[in-house]
């Protein structure tokens, strides 16, 4: 005799069925991200074609301190003679002329001669255009050096004359300055010299997001790194290196040196890299921890890439041993570095539940 099942009944049966089907690869019941089935230790090519070298953290597997503190390191001799080539070079307190500058010329004794409103703007060819005399060279020269050649020249017309110059707009010599600073953009100079923290301070000073410790300083086609902390650990101010025409300041942002965190972790955020740098642990404790609920302790990694290099590295610790945790104190981490950890099987086992019931429970309503 044949049993007909209730609509009902058969739904609940099918959708056991489906379930049951569905969950019996543990390995693919996975939701969010994971790590998946990395190799213990070893290069191994992934899906997306990258490969990686994933290896376990240990004292003698600790990678050597990254490019970034020994950049960042004021102790380092190449970054002291690039500092000392910028404070050695010379440099002339005295200003010279140049083309687009506009001057003020007055004759005291001599009203009589007309006085221009706008002042005395040096062309192109480095002259200007000045009454009785005509064309007077100033480009190339300094103040004083510009009213003796005037007077000279106005003592074939005038008795005593006694020019008195000034400068009115200065707009030949330039510097550039961007970046993380509050009002970025091109500069004049006068006849004092501008040092590197006074640009930076005529830029309106650096801004919040950024890093004054992170500067940039390009010159002739050659960029010095130079950090305000790390010129004063080595008993120089950012007051006695002092810009040139044409130079260019960039203030980095500190976004450049984050690490960044994704899994169960007690919070997710990016952690930013301090000038003293900054270490595993450090970064454990900045995003609460992981997560005790949900975060399986023993799959902690952290990811560093290499930029164009044709491998990234993967660096492996179980923190589920207290010992572990003295290495990751040790482990300085670099800009952009990912830390992750996995969550437990459990975890995503009750993940993938929390997702399907609710579907499963409003097709049985809607049957």
């Amino acid at each position: 005799m044949n049993v007909l099942k209730s609509p009902k009944s058969l739904f609940a049966s099918t959708s056991l069925a489906v379930l049951i089907g569905l969950t019996s690869g543990c390995a693919s019941v996975n939701s969010g991200l994971q790590a998946g089935e990395l190799p213990p230790q070893g290069v191994f090519i992934a899906e997306n074609g990258m490969q990686f070298n994933v290896q376990p953290l240990s004292l003698a597997g600790l990678p050597a301190s990254p490019v970034y503190s020994s950049r960042r390191n004021s102790g380092s001799s190449m970054k002291n003679a690039r500092v000392h080539e910028l404070l050695n070079g010379p440099r002339s307190s005295e200003y010279r002329l140049a083309q687009g500058d506009v001057l003020t010329i007055s004759l005291g004794d001599y009203p009589q001669i007309p006085k221009s409103d706008i002042g005395y703007p040096i062309d192109q060819q480095g002259y200007i255009q000045f009454p009785l005399v005509g064309r007077v060279k100033a480009s190339g020269l300094s103040v004083p050096q510009f009213t003796s050649q005037l007077r000279n020249q106005l003592q074939r017309y005038l008795k005593y004359p006694d020019p008195q110059v000034q400068v009115l707009k200065y707009r030949s010599n330039n510097f550039f300055i961007d970046g993380a600073v509050k009002q970025s953009g091109e500069f004049s100079m006068d006849d004092r010299p501008v040092s590197l923290y006074g640009a930076i301070s005529m830029a309106g000073g650096v801004a919040p997001e950024g890093d004054s410790n992170n500067v940039t300083l390009t010159r002739n086609g050659t960029t010095y790194e130079l950090g305000l902390n790390d010129l004063k650990s080595m008993g120089v101010s950012a007051n006695q290196i002092y810009l040139r025409d044409g130079d260019a300041v960039h203030v980095n942002s500190r976004d450049r040196n984050k690490v960044y965190v994704l899994g169960e972790f007690g919070s997710v955020k990016p952690v930013e890299i301090p000038d003293q740098g900054l270490s595993l642990t450090q970064v454990l404790g900045e995003v609460e921890g992981l997560d005790a609920r949900t975060a399986d302790a023993a799959k902690l990694y952290v990811i560093r890439d290499h930029g164009n290099a044709s491998y990234t590295d993967i660096y492996h610790a179980n923190l589920q041993s207290v010992t572990n945790l003295a290495l990751a104190n040790r482990f300085e981490m670099q800009p952009n570095d990912i830390v992750y950890v996995d969550p437990t099987g459990l975890t995503r086992w009750s993940r993938f539940i929390g997702a399907i019931l609710p579907s499963a429970y409003a097709l049985d309503r809607l049957n």
